[in-house]
């Protein structure tokens, strides 16, 4: 899987052009993409990123990738991000790995988002992986049962919990926010539900990216596939 996860991002790498400022993702597929790119940065690629993690802030900093932040400039020209899934019409769930907040703040300030996956990922319905939800701890209890009334219009259930980190206790995320893991199945209507977390006030973001991906790199046992958004 490791192997399939290197081909997308070495793909999605060839999109790459110097002078470009790029958003840069977070997870285990994005870890590939910035590695390779530091490669090239290290002969002679002039680019500049936005990493979307402290994780992935590290990790661009050891292989010698210049950095900015969305402080500094207001629009980049390529995010390259994974996903945790990804549907027929390219929208995704994103946040198993808790940066889908900054992760969804980059990818809407991109001329483009390019995801790179193994074909696993792919499905006909969004849902089989749980569905991360970041939320402000504060009223924690009204912003859960708000979220349970949001499934419920969706017309989809299931079982929540807050995410616990490695060490047992609750994971903080890089904005000091908790991560609801919704466990629904099934979401018939992805766009719908997002507009309905999105008005919560206890919700900070949520994990559904609708229209963001213009291009997904999908790489099998069969060699890569690239879907464009239609």
């Amino acid at each position: 899987m490791d192997g399939l996860k290197r081909q997308a991002a070495a793909r999605a790498l060839q999109q790459v052009q110097g002078g470009m400022t790029l958003g840069l993702g977070t997870g285990s597929t994005a870890q590939h993409f910035v590695e390779l790119l530091g490669e090239k940065v290290r002969s002679g690629l002039k680019i500049i990123g936005v990493p979307t993690s402290e994780a992935t802030r590290a990790q661009a900093e050891r292989c010698g990738i210049a950095l900015t932040t969305l402080d500094e400039v207001d629009r980049l020209d390529l995010t390259v991000d994974g996903a945790d899934e990804i549907n027929p019409a390219l929208d995704l769930i994103k946040g198993g790995g808790g940066a889908l907040l900054r992760e969804k703040i980059v990818a809407a300030a991109s001329d483009r988002m390019i995801v790179i996956a193994d074909d696993s990922k792919c499905v006909d319905v969004l849902g089989r992986f749980p569905l991360p939800v970041e939320v402000v701890p504060f009223g924690f209890a009204a912003t859960r049962a708000a979220m349970a009334r949001a499934f419920a219009q969706s017309g989809v259930s299931g079982q929540m919990g807050v995410r616990k980190g490695k060490d047992g206790h609750v994971f903080v995320t890089d904005g000091g926010h908790w991560i609801v893991d919704a466990h629904l199945g099934r979401i018939p209507d992805p766009p719908g539900l997002a507009g309905l977390l999105s008005v919560i006030p206890g919700v900070v973001e949520h994990g559904l990216f609708i229209g963001l991906a213009g291009t997904a790199v999908l790489a099998g046992s069969q060699g890569i596939r690239v879907v464009e958004r239609r």
